[in-house]
């Protein structure tokens, strides 16, 4: 009897360690906290599961798994709120055309994984067709795939005719994208509809745009009327709404409608700028692709068209995003990712330094501005207790050096190692 009572004593202990969280110990040789500043030497970030359960001075470790970090300085996971993961930088013009949903979540995929491995943990992915981002998002929640966490719009809303709908076919085909609606009514159903297929966001795009044919970047495109009646629906049912915007009046009117967020503002005036200040709107500026893209256009087979417009359009969103950084609207950074490369995320974080930002408020922009934006600032942004253990390391400081940012030599996300060039 007394046998069978302690075996019964070690199934108990066996049953509670297979259910007890895996710890592991992440010893950070400087610890940044990206909302102060501050440095902390020689830190014990400990890690249950997912999340973050403590940090404080190395100290008894028994039993946990160890990842030695001494030299390194730890962030939070970089967060990347305007990428477009299923396309890359040759999808522009004619080229697209050949996509389908199954080419496009498997391009995702491919991307996810270098997106993750340069620091970024999680993403806001604005526009794709077909779906393709919210099938790559729950391959990802799913453990199919590698990539960073996802809020995913699904195809954006467009006008017809405007910056977000197909206009390069011959009228005969009768084609335009799935995300068109024209009116009050229309657009309150579409958004309804692109939320019943899983969308997290709204995308929209309230003005002209640099890579469509036949529209102005600084023409609105959706009235007034219809962007109020777009974020009613969409803040009712819980989703927050993005506007690409280019133009002034676009900004302006996209910031009184309520949207949560102005993606580019390149011809952003003193009035647009007041506007966003007033309403909180932030701004998504999506700069450093200015000069890849311009140096890489004709190699990659974009239009004429496109590349005409980008040549007066990037050159002017540079000097009058700087003003509106020194007028202090709020910035959450986003990269237009897949107009260049994906996995140079981090160059965006240089830019705004070279436009007069500190190397802290730069990291705050792709932290802890980006987080609040998601709606998820419980959750990531920041390395503190109940948080995703989502970490990313690099060598020297980047408070700085920001380009240090550029070369991320370890990513975890939620306690799960994706990259290690510190482990021997």
């Amino acid at each position: 009897m007394r046998k069978l009572a302690l075996a019964f004593v070690v199934l108990l202990a066996a049953a509670a360690s297979a259910q007890a969280p895996a710890r592991t110990v992440v010893r950070a040789g400087r610890l940044l906290d990206v909302r102060t500043g501050q440095i902390y030497k020689d830190q014990a970030i400990v890690i249950e599961g997912d999340k973050i359960v403590s940090i404080g001075p190395v100290g008894d470790m028994a039993g946990a798994k160890v990842i030695e970090l001494p030299n390194a300085a730890v962030l939070p996971g970089f967060i990347d709120v305007h990428t477009h993961l299923t396309y890359d930088p040759g999808n522009i013009g004619m080229q697209i055309l050949t996509n389908s949903g199954a080419k496009e979540a498997l391009i995702g995929a491919r991307n996810a994984r270098i997106t993750l491995e340069a620091g970024f943990t999680s993403v806001r992915n604005v526009g794709a067709m077909f779906f393709s981002d919210i099938a790559l998002r729950d391959a990802i929640n799913a453990g199919d795939v590698p990539g960073p966490r996802m809020s995913a719009s699904g195809p954006a809303l467009s006008i017809a005719g405007g910056h977000c709908d197909d206009n390069l076919l011959a009228p005969e085909y009768h084609d335009q994208s799935f995300g068109v609606a024209d009116g009050v009514e229309a657009v309150q159903h579409k958004v309804r509809e692109i939320i019943k297929y899983g969308a997290d966001v709204i995308k929209i795009c309230a003005t002209g745009g640099v890579l469509s044919k036949g529209d102005d970047p600084r023409a609105s495109q959706f009235t007034l009327e219809e962007l109020k009646a777009i974020v009613a629906d969409a803040h009712r049912l819980g989703r927050k709404v993005a506007a690409h915007a280019h133009g002034a009046e676009g900004i302006r009117w996209a910031s009184m409608a309520g949207v949560d967020s102005v993606e580019h503002g390149s011809y952003i005036d003193d009035a647009a700028i007041a506007e966003m200040k007033k309403n909180g709107t932030y701004l998504v500026p999506t700069l450093f692709l200015g000069d890849w893209f311009l140096a890489n256009a004709e190699k990659i087979g974009v239009p004429q068209y496109g590349i005409d417009k980008a040549k007066t359009v990037l050159p002017l969103a540079r000097k009058n995003l700087q003003h509106a950084f020194q007028s202090c609207v709020k910035v959450a950074l986003g990269t237009d990712a897949a107009v260049y490369p994906h996995g140079l995320n981090a160059g965006e974080f240089v830019v705004y330094v070279q436009l007069g930002m500190t190397p802290l408020q730069s990291l705050q922009t792709g932290t802890i501005n980006a987080a609040d934006l998601l709606g998820w600032s419980d959750r990531v942004g920041t390395i503190e207790p109940g948080k995703f253990a989502d970490l990313v390391a690099v060598d020297g400081d980047p408070l700085q050096d920001i380009t240090t940012v550029q070369h991320v030599r370890f990513v975890m996300k939620g306690g799960k190692v994706y990259k290690n060039e510190y482990a021997k």
